[in-house]
């Protein structure tokens, strides 16, 4: 197991198994997952960051207790598209985790970044929209941005699933060469 592509993540999954999205923070760590079918992203908590072994004995827990194989953690992106110092350690994040098979109960999970430029700032402008308090946007920013995050992998996934089937499926596509 290791970090892959978007493209290379579903097929590696376990059947049933389902994706959490981070958004990693350097406070905390907002956590959200999806349902088995890869469809729908949805909030659940937030992990205080506290030290790394202590962070991702909670995300492993997490992860188990709902059947959790693989991670879609964002990467923080500049807005040129480069990457500074808070892609690295994101990155190194995942690089850790990977050396800590031994704490993950169903064993070392599947890997993919998301870019996740303005999801936050998305997710803000979203909640103010729903006239949430500045307390509560607070509370829940991070697990909101995680679902901001997993959504937009799982909805490229899909479209990726669906242009491959599309171009597979057409006969008129062997006419044109």
């Amino acid at each position: 197991m290791a970090i892959r592509n978007l493209e290379e993540l579903k097929p590696a999954m376990p059947r049933h198994a389902r994706l959490m999205g981070l958004d990693i923070g350097e406070k905390t760590i907002g956590l959200s997952v999806c349902d088995p079918g890869f469809s729908v992203a949805s909030p659940i908590g937030t992990i205080r960051r506290t030290k790394f072994t202590q962070d991702v004995q909670e995300l492993a827990r997490a992860m188990k207790d709902r059947d959790v194989r693989g991670l879609i953690i964002g990467l923080p992106v500049n807005m040129d598209g480069t990457e500074g110092p808070r892609c690295q350690s994101v990155r190194e994040f995942a690089r850790q985790i990977l050396m800590r098979p031994q704490m993950f109960a169903q064993g070392e999970p599947e890997i993919a970044f998301w870019d996740e430029r303005l999801s936050t700032s998305a997710v803000e402008r979203m909640m103010i929209e729903w006239d949430m308090t500045r307390k509560r946007r607070d509370e829940v920013v991070d697990k909101m941005a995680a679902a901001y995050i997993l959504q937009g992998a799982l909805d490229f996934m899909k479209r990726a699933e669906q242009d491959a089937a599309e171009s597979a499926s057409d006969p008129l596509d062997d006419l044109d060469e």
